[in-house]
């Protein structure tokens, strides 16, 4: 886990809008004219314009922090410094701004004169006890509005779900349809501030922090015992603004109980937000629901169809390969790892340029077996309490599939580096070399093990296309 840097928001915007085109030129990357977008030379499946990027291979894409982090393999902040100019001091062109519209200041709906819809919608379909719902209604957290469509001729009519800033004014509401054919209706007003989102604050230390209103009603809902004394944060999204600010204006919040959806997405938010929490010396945990979400456990528990929840791929893929790995490290008889790490990286990219993914993955999974074995060798020689199983065990807990994406040819140059840098342990003598040694291993180790699970990945993906031609990754 990387040292937390502070960024203002004023520098995340900056780097976020950097012209990618003038980025990568200034870096010396080729660039390819593509209609209104521009093509990298060295890989033509991503396509740049202004600080937007899109990888049509792998069907992802953003904003230019994201496409550092992906196409450089670097971490946020390490992402951030090159975008602002480093210690080089380069500057890079902003992307064009659009224009912006005269931004109208922020205004709740008007209410209805009763609650019925509200009561029927959240109570009957979503099966919400109905004092929760009394609770957040006497608290002027929720109520019924009436709507007009922009022409005027139809009425329609919302649950609002209101959050206040710490003075107890309305900054932010989050909107929820309350008709039940097709899918509902949700967003939050226009101007809103993300960092009073719906909440409300108990007197314990525990903050429970959920993707939308429904779920964390539906939480409480499922564990009613001393809700109340507890604190909770809807996000209305995946930004984390709001679950920041509760803990910023509430010293007493130092233990955070993440309770996000259980599914591919969920997890990836997750597991980024237990990382920064921890970087911040606060306590996390991950609480997932049995299906999908907290309302799916309800529908479940009443015997009604619910939707399932989802695994992450890269969770699936890493279980399968540390299985693999607890098996065969144990054998490993090597005592010339570092020329053994050359001769594999070699091979694998050979394999990886001929579209072999099959024995790329291969490779990538014996150089993590070796590293593994390499590492353990010299914590034993060290006489520290540090087994092969405790190297393993630390390198499966430290992977996270939010961080691991991008191109196994930038995970091959990373591992390179490291693999070079075994060149200067040539003759370990002191406890602290070996330590640093052991540590190189690691590193190398834990980047085998994210190449191998995008191999994995990327050969799942590729299955139903057997009959094409595989594409780069």
């Amino acid at each position: 886990m990387g040292v937390y840097v502070h960024f203002t928001d004023e520098q995340k915007f900056r780097a976020n809008n950097v012209d990618l085109v003038d980025f990568l030129e200034k870096r010396g990357e080729k660039l390819i004219p593509s209609g209104r977008e521009k093509r990298l030379e060295s890989d033509h499946s991503i396509t740049v314009r202004g600080n937007e990027w899109y990888d049509h291979s792998s069907e992802q894409g953003g904003y230019a922090i994201d496409f550092v982090k992906n196409f450089y393999g670097l971490t946020f902040p390490e992402a951030v410094t090159l975008l602002l100019g480093g210690e080089q001091g380069g500057v890079y062109r902003l992307a064009s701004e659009k224009k912006q519209e005269v931004k109208k200041q922020f205004a709740l709906p008007n209410p209805h004169s009763d609650m019925r819809r509200v009561y029927a919608y959240l109570v009957k379909t979503r099966l919400i006890d109905r004092e929760v719902i009394n609770y957040f209604t006497k608290e002027k957290l929720l109520y019924e509005s009436r709507e007009k469509s922009k022409d005027g001729m139809k009425e329609f009519h919302n649950a609002i779900f209101v959050g206040y800033d710490e003075n107890g004014v309305p900054r932010h509401a989050h909107k929820r349809g309350l008709y039940t054919m097709g899918k509902g209706f949700k967003g939050n007003v226009d101007n809103c501030n993300p960092e009073y989102s719906f909440h409300c604050i108990g007197q314990s230390n525990q903050l429970y922090v959920f993707e939308a209103p429904i779920d964390m009603l539906s939480y409480i809902t499922l564990h009613p015992k001393d809700w109340v004394n507890h604190s909770y944060v809807a996000l209305c999204g995946v930004s984390e603004y709001a679950m920041l600010k509760m803990i910023e204006l509430n010293s007493h919040l130092n233990y955070v109980v993440l309770c996000l959806d259980h599914d591919e997405a969920g997890i990836e938010v997750s597991e980024k937000y237990q990382d920064l929490l921890s970087e911040k010396g606060i306590t996390c945990e991950i609480e997932q629901s049995i299906y999908k979400d907290w309302n799916e456990d309800i529908k479940a528990n009443q015997g009604l169809p619910a939707i399932l929840a989802e695994e992450h791929p890269q969770h699936l893929i890493r279980d399968e390969i540390f299985k693999e790995l607890a098996e065969t490290v144990v054998n490993v008889k090597e005592n010339h790892f570092a020329n053994t790490l050359v001769t594999l990286l070699s091979k694998t990219r050979l394999y990886l340029n001929s579209g072999k993914f099959a024995e790329v993955s291969d490779c990538l999974r014996e150089m993590c077996s070796l590293s593994v074995a390499a590492a353990a060798k010299e914590y034993t020689q060290m006489n520290y309490r540090r087994d092969i199983s405790d190297v393993l065990k630390e390198m499966c807990d430290g992977f996270r599939a939010y961080e691991n994406r991008g191109h196994l040819k930038i995970r091959l140059d990373m591992l390179e580096s490291d693999i070079i840098s075994l060149q200067g342990f040539e003759r370990v003598v002191t406890s602290s070399e070996k330590e640093k040694l052991a540590a190189c291993y690691e590193k190398i180790a834990s980047n085998c093990f994210r190449g191998a699970i995008l191999t994995v990945k990327h050969l799942q993906k590729m299955e139903p296309k057997q009959s094409q031609p595989l594409k780069m990754v």
